[in-house]
């Protein structure tokens, strides 16, 4: 029995559903990450080495991973209150806000960059009051930043908000009897059960701003060493037929993903322990 009818057999004794999902994760997955690779594999490790950590590549990663990381962590904040609001208080319009916080999920991520570097434009709504004060937004590093932040901030909301909605407000009550102020009472009665879902919020949103193209290439100049982001490097390079380089670009962003991956499921771990407690 040769080696491949050993792997093929214990396939074709699984159920339907199971065969199912391998082969459309197997196609839709699995093929195209493997194929990015044995494109990434053609140049040879040096010369891998050398556009991964070229001038060019490594500010694009600068630029791509810390305005994510700072995108993500401003609605780690600002998420977890807009999740706190949505939860605990009863508003006029309140179910067309909470349906607002998805929009970022359905605009088309052009749109969602012309709109953005239109507000932000110097001549924008609010771009004009920022304007006098020196500050530039549209075209910048700064806007890059602004469209991260909308892109991603869903992500935080409806992480934390299942977890507010299973908290008992109870709890909350005993610890002001107990005498505990408000501070005493979010630091070490809600925010501990409310971590591990902010984190995980966190995480996520970072994963989506890495990735972020739409909306960021519209909104930046996309000049190199200034606000060009790894996504849209790829881009440039195909546009130059230098599949190769652009493969190694798409390989070094696929790890870093598969690493926030692993993270996030770590996180997801830990909440669970946490709430088996």
């Amino acid at each position: 029995m040769s080696a491949w009818q050993k792997f093929i057999r214990p396939v074709i004794r699984l159920p339907w559903t199971w065969r199912i999902t391998l082969g459309y994760l197997a196609v839709m997955l699995f093929l195209p990450m493997a194929a990015m690779f044995l494109k990434a594999s053609t140049e040879s490790p040096s010369r891998f080495w050398e556009i991964a950590t070229s001038d060019l590549a490594l500010a694009t990663y600068n630029v791509t991973f810390v305005t994510s990381l700072l995108a993500a962590l401003l609605n780690g904040v600002f998420g977890t209150l807009v999740a706190w609001v949505l939860v605990r208080y009863d508003f006029p319009l309140k179910r067309i806000i909470d349906a607002t916080v998805d929009l970022p999920f359905a605009l088309p991520t052009s749109v969602a960059g012309l709109t953005l570097a239109t507000v932000y434009s110097d001549n924008g709504w609010i771009g004009s009051l920022l304007a006098p004060m020196g500050i530039k937004v549209s075209f910048t590093r700064l806007g890059v930043w602004v469209a991260m932040v909308f892109i991603s901030l869903p992500f935080i909301v409806r992480t934390v908000q299942p977890v507010l909605q299973e908290m008992e407000v109870e709890l909350e009550e005993a610890a002001w009897s107990l005498g505990a102020s408000q501070w005493q009472t979010f630091w070490k009665v809600i925010l501990p059960p409310l971590l591990p879902s902010i984190l995980t919020g966190i995480a996520l949103g970072f994963s989506r701003a890495v990735g972020e193209y739409g909306s960021t290439v519209i909104i930046a100049s996309n000049t190199p060493f200034q606000d060009l982001i790894a996504p849209v490097l790829i881009f440039q390079r195909l546009e130059q037929y230098d599949y190769s380089g652009a493969t190694v670009i798409g390989v070094v962003l696929l790890g870093i993903s598969l690493i926030l991956l692993i993270g996030i499921n770590l996180l997801q771990a830990w909440t669970r322990r946490y709430d088996n407690k």
